[in-house]
């Protein structure tokens, strides 16, 4: 009698072993596919599907901060070229400045305003020279608001029988989180720009 007993209470707590391990495992399971449908669920959100020309084109959200230093770069390099790229044509100089403008503060339209009164624009226009920029590097520090950047280029200025080429350095603020529009789609400001230097380094005949 005892023996069986023994065998029973065996038997039991084998099966209530047998059970718990049971149980654990499907609490494993569900919670590992709970959390591989949440991560995947997670990617198609991040995920859109564009028709183009019949095509059907993937494309991946990111988040605006992994791209930050780029788009920053992009906008620097944006003010610069549409400040620094002249013609001979007081059209093409007053809108490309216009441009630029609307990227800046007003220490960029202090930089204009003494330009245009040291009389650069008009002797632009009187010798047919063209101004034409070239980026050789943006710096970007995202440590701190607002960022700080410099800019490296050069200028050249095309004149009838010669090239001038000058070394560009610049320095300002980026404010960031301003409304984008049409003439600021990335929806930064640079603030306090300043020209740190422009000399001549060489001239070539044409």
């Amino acid at each position: 009698m005892f023996q069986s007993t023994k065998n029973i209470d065996t038997a039991f707590r084998h099966i209530r072993a047998f059970s718990i391990l049971f149980l654990l495992g499907c609490i494993g399971i569900t919670c590992f596919t709970q959390y591989r449908s949440f991560v995947q669920l997670e990617r198609n959100r991040n995920t859109i599907y564009i028709l183009a020309n019949g095509e059907l084109l993937k494309a991946c959200a990111v988040d605006r901060k992994d791209k930050l230093d780029v788009e920053i770069r992009h906008h620097v390099s944006e003010f610069h070229l549409y400040f620094f790229t002249l013609d001979p044509d007081e059209k093409i100089i007053d809108r490309n400045i216009t441009k630029a403008l609307y990227l800046a503060d007003a220490s960029a339209k202090a930089q204009y305003d003494n330009l245009k009164e040291s009389g650069y624009y008009t002797s632009l226009i009187s010798g047919n020279i063209s101004q034409r920029i070239e980026i050789d590097s943006i710096e970007v520090n995202l440590d701190t608001k607002p960022f700080y950047f410099r800019c490296y280029a050069k200028e050249k200025l095309i004149r009838t029988t010669s090239i001038l080429t000058r070394s560009l350095l610049t320095e300002g603020l980026i404010r960031d989180n301003l409304s984008q529009s049409d003439n600021n789609p990335h929806g930064f400001l640079i603030e306090r720009w300043l020209i740190l230097e422009n000399k001549d380094l060489k001239t070539e005949p044409r």
